[in-house]
């Protein structure tokens, strides 16, 4: 009896510590937790609010790089803010791409003038001018005739870049026209010679700052080339100049 008794009290024991700790401690691994809105707040400090709410932190970075944005700043989270998880979860956060991304330069020669602003816009290529030239073809008209950046040059995420685009007017008939001829890509001094010597005036020169193209070379000219107009017409230069 006495041994019976004994057992009965292990066993009562048993119970009592397998209600009162040990299923209030398996039950308390399953609770849940809200996570922590941390987006728009500086990575260290978004990674030490979780944390305090018993969550780890793992650094992401976004798909694409988004000019002017911060790389410290959170730009979202996953899980959300709000959803509930259990402690001790990852939490990833997304940051901006620290370094600017370098693409070839799309050839946008040919393509029309909203055909053109879309690339740029979807490349992040940021359209400083957009200029206008007469053309004699109706085919030519609102189409890309020139643009400072050469296809296929690798360029960065932001970079600064200017079109001509063609404008149809007719011309009346028996009126003299000059070709403009090809002047992009060389040097300025050249681009003097072969304007002059095509029966055309060097317009004004401006400059632009590039370190990716070669120095003192011609990127753009206005009237664009094959562009008809009259004799002496000034032809407008943009040349590069180092940084």
């Amino acid at each position: 009896m006495k041994k019976a008794g004994l057992i009965l009290l292990i066993l009562f024991a048993f119970l009592v510590i397998l209600d009162k700790l040990i299923m209030p401690f398996y039950i308390s691994q399953g609770r849940v937790k809200g996570v922590p809105d941390v987006t728009q707040m500086a990575y260290d400090d978004a990674a030490e609010a979780l944390r305090r709410a018993g969550f780890h932190a793992v650094k992401s970075y976004n798909v694409k790089y988004l000019s002017g944005v911060d790389s410290n700043i959170v730009l979202s989270q996953m899980p959300l803010p709000g959803e509930d998880i259990k402690p001790g979860r990852n939490v990833y956060l997304v940051l901006n791409r620290r370094d600017k991304p370098t693409f070839p330069m799309p050839d946008l020669l040919g393509r029309t003038e909203s055909d053109a602003r879309q690339t740029a816009a979807r490349m992040d290529i940021v359209l400083q001018s957009v200029q206008l030239s007469s053309v004699t073809t109706p085919d030519e008209d609102g189409k890309v005739l020139s643009q400072s950046i050469p296809a296929q040059t690798m360029v960065k995420s932001g970079v600064s870049a200017s079109l001509i685009i063609g404008r149809y007017e007719a011309s009346a008939q028996g009126m003299h026209k000059v070709t403009v001829p090809d002047v992009l890509g060389i040097s300025l001094a050249q681009a003097r010679q072969v304007i002059q010597d095509a029966g055309l005036t060097v317009g004004p020169v401006t400059t632009e700052s590039s370190t990716s193209l070669i120095p003192n070379t011609v990127i753009s000219q206005k009237p664009a080339v094959g562009a008809f107009v009259s004799p002496d017409q000034p032809v407008e230069l943009t040349v590069v100049t180092a940084e």
